[in-house]
């Protein structure tokens, strides 16, 4: 998944989106990932599957995608990046409009 976010991340660049990940992977190895360039996006790390992000935002398997839009509102959960694309460009296209 992290190349496809990576391109996510490329491709919406000058547009009002960010891409926030949560990563249960031991330090040094999330450190790794930033390091060498696999992960270019803001990350935070929980302790551990069901720690206190995940718990929070009911995240029970990974990788779990909420979309929100401009306004903070959840438009999507899923676990699947079908239709990712579309639905991106359309709360972009909303947000602009608004």
């Amino acid at each position: 998944m992290f190349p496809y976010e990576r391109s996510l991340v490329e491709k919406w660049k000058d547009e009002p989106f960010a891409l926030i990940g949560v990563n249960t992977d031991p330090p040094e190895r999330l450190s790794k990932y930033v390091k060498n360039g696999t992960i270019t996006w803001r990350n935070f790390r929980d302790e551990k599957v069901g720690g206190p992000i995940s718990s929070r935002w009911d995240i029970v398997g990974w990788p779990t995608i909420y979309l929100l839009d401009h306004k903070g509102i959840i438009r999507h959960v899923g676990q699947a990046k079908e239709d990712l694309d579309k639905t991106l460009a359309r709360l972009l296209k909303e947000a602009k409009e608004d």
